[in-house]
C-alpha cells in the first residue's frame, strides 16, 4: 500500500506525499492557526520556499491569473534572503516532525555554491533542491535546459556537500530526460519535474500583459498530461528515484505520475484551494492498486 513508509534520498519518509516548493507556508499558517500546524503538517517531507543568497522582492503586481484549469502565477520568488532564512525561519521550520528538503536558487554557480555550503551542513536540512530554471548570466543559457550546463552546475554542488541533492528541472527544456540523465550523471541523488509552464495572459481592456513578470508560471490541472508525459521520459532514462509534481488534484493524479515511475508525488496548486490536500490526496491513493 501506498500509505506504508519509502525510502527517498536515505530517508524514512512515512507516505508518497510532499509538497511543491513555494506552494505551502507553515510560518504564515502558524500564525493564523497556531503553533500546531507546524507539528501536523499533511506531508512526509516538506519542501522549502525558494532561497536565494539576496532578498528578493518579487515581480511587480499582478501577480497571479486564474485560469478554467489552474492558474498562472509571476511571483518572482520573493524571499528574506539566506541570512535572514537561517536567522528567522530555519529554527521555526525545524520543529517540523518530517525531514526538510531545502529549495535553493542562484544566478550563477558562485551563488549556488554559497547556498549549498551554507545550508549543505545544516543538521535540520535533509537534502537540497536545486532550482536549475534560471539563467546563467555567463552563458545566457537556462541551466535546466541545457544538459552540459546542468551537469557541470552539479559536478560542483556534489563536491560541497554529502546532503542529498535534488535537481528541479524546467519543462521548458527541449529534452528534459537528457538533462536528467545529465544530472545523474553529475551525483545528483534525485529529480523533481515539472515545474509551471510559461504562459502569457491579456488585460481584456487594454489588451496589453496583465502580469508585472509580462509572463507566468502555469500550474495546476491545465498541466497534468505534460508532467505525465515528461515525468514518463524522465523515469525512464534514469536509475534515481523522481519526484513527481503537475496538476495533482486527487489520488488518482498521484497514482499516475507513480505508475509512470515516480517515488513520490508533490502537490501544488491544489493546496491553495484545500491546505490539507495532501491529506485527502495521500488517503486516495492509498485505496488504488500501483503497477508492480
Amino acid at each position: 500500500m501506498t500509505g506504508n513508509p519509502v525510502r527517498f534520498c536515505g530517508l524514512q519518509l512515512e507516505h508518497r506525499i510532499i509538497n511543491a516548493s513555494g506552494t505551502f507556508d507553515p510560518i504564515a499558517a502558524s500564525r493564523a492557526f497556531g503553533n500546531d500546524v507546524i507539528t501536523s503538517l499533511p506531508f512526509s517531507a516538506f519542501v522549502s520556499k525558494t532561497v536565494t543568497v539576496e532578498p528578493r522582492q518579487g515581480n511587480p503586481p499582478p501577480r497571479l491569473w486564474e485560469l478554467p484549469s489552474g492558474m498562472m502565477n509571476s511571483i518572482g520568488l520573493p524571499n528574506k534572503g539566506l541570512v535572514r532564512w537561517v536567522e528567522e525561519d530555519l529554527p521555526i521550520l525545524s520543529r517540523m516532525k518530517i525531514p526538510l528538503i531545502a529549495n535553493v536558487m542562484g544566478f550563477e554557480r558562485d551563488q549556488f555554491s554559497t547556498l549549498v555550503e551554507a545550508l549543505g551542513g545544516k543538521a535540520e536540512i535533509s537534502a537540497l533542491e536545486l532550482n536549475v530554471s534560471c539563467p546563467n548570466v555567463e552563458t545566457g543559457t537556462i541551466i535546466g535546459s541545457d544538459p552540459f550546463e546542468c551537469g557541470q552546475l552539479v559536478s560542483a554542488m556534489r563536491l560541497l556537500t554529502d546532503s542529498p541533492l535534488i535537481v528541479k528541472i524546467t519543462p521548458n527544456a527541449s529534452d528534459p530526460a537528457a538533462v536528467a540523465i545529465s544530472a545523474e550523471a553529475a551525483g545528483a541523488d534525485a529529480i523533481s519535474l515539472i515545474n509551471t509552464v510559461r504562459g502569457l495572459a491579456l488585460d481584456p481592456v487594454s489588451r496589453r500583459p496583465w502580469l508585472g513578470g509580462r509572463t507566468g508560471g502555469i500550474s495546476g490541472p491545465a498541466i497534468r498530461a505534460a508532467s505525465l508525459a515528461q515525468v514518463d521520459a524522465v523515469c525512464s532514462q534514469v536509475k534515481i528515484p523522481v519526484i513527481a509534481m503537475g496538476g495533482v488534484s486527487s489520488g488518482k493524479d498521484a497514482a499516475d505520475l507513480i505508475d509512470c515511475g515516480a517515488t513520490l508525488v508533490a502537490v501544488g496548486t491544489e493546496n491553495f484551494r484545500d491546505p490539507m490536500a495532501a491529506e485527502r490526496i495521500r488517503t486516495e491513493l492509498e485505496s488504488i492498486s500501483l503497477v508492480p
